[in-house]
């Protein structure tokens, strides 16, 4: 079975179609779509998923300034994007192996 890239495994994270033409920005894209929807209809449940993500809350504040040049809902798909990087390569270092008896 071979390694999934990063953005294979983010894609599944986030519950995304991955496909081999996305590029990075494309896949920035389809997070701040996400994110506009829930900016618009569910913030409370986007502020949710920040907090379990573990995206800095000073960040999202920042990201949520009327005085910055970049829509809300692209600054917090970056900070998302940003996040999942850092969360990949946390799990590639510190690898666990699985515990026996634990399969469900």
């Amino acid at each position: 079975m071979s390694e999934l890239s990063n953005f294979d495994r983010m894609s599944a994270d986030m519950g995304l179609e991955r496909s081999d033409d996305l590029s990075e920005e494309d896949f920035l894209n389809a997070i701040a779509g996400r994110v506009e929807w829930y900016l618009k209809y569910d913030i409370d449940m986007l502020l949710s998923y920040l907090y379990r993500l573990d995206v800095e809350e000073r960040l999202i504040n920042e990201a949520l300034q009327p005085w910055r040049e970049e829509e809300p809902q692209m600054a917090l798909a970056r900070l998302i994007l940003d996040r999942q990087k850092q969360r990949i390569l946390t799990k590639e270092k510190y690898k666990v192996k699985p515990i026996e008896g634990w399969e469900f």
